[in-house]
């Protein structure tokens, strides 16, 4: 991509960003960029029939409403794959679809049930344990703030 194009697709306050600096750096280079705007109609609402502008934008924001399209085109594709899985692996639910045996299929339920009896009990016991921890703590604190300034900490058996 040539800078001119590359330019382009930044706007117009690029190109007046180009001229200021050249004309800082070499007063004749920010001449012949001037003379480049002025002359390829860059600069002007009214070049190109008054649609070079308009027309320049319109292609760009097509460019990116089809990068857009394209990549919810691959999004919608990943999700029917997904969804694709999920009706392979019974609705996804994972291996609870029927495996045929109708004994298996019970014991297998079955022990994901107790399982997930089993996985319950232990949340309940580390909430348990973590609010009895949090309560110690708390009457640790509770204890120090209220004790009088002067009196020294007694040390605590554990």
């Amino acid at each position: 991509m040539n800078l001119a194009a590359y330019l382009d697709d930044i706007g117009k306050p690029a190109w007046i960003g180009l001229t200021v600096v050249s004309f800082i750096l070499f007063w004749p280079l920010g001449l012949v960029v001037l003379g480049y705007l002025i002359g390829s109609g860059r600069m002007a609402c009214w070049a190109h029939n008054g649609r070079g502008r308009w027309q320049h934008g319109g292609d760009r924001w097509q460019r990116h409403e089809d990068r857009w399209q394209r990549r919810m085109e691959r999004l919608q594709q990943r999700i029917e794959q997904m969804q694709a899985l999920a009706e392979q692996w019974g609705g996804g639910r994972g291996f609870r679809r029927s495996s045929g045996n109708r004994a298996f299929d019970e014991y297998r339920d079955e022990t994901l049930r107790r399982l997930e009896e089993e996985q319950r009990e232990f949340k309940e016991f580390l909430d348990r344990l973590r609010h009895a921890k949090d309560k110690a703590e708390f009457d640790q604190f509770m204890a120090e703030h209220r004790r009088p300034r002067d009196e020294t900490p007694q040390p605590q058996a554990g």
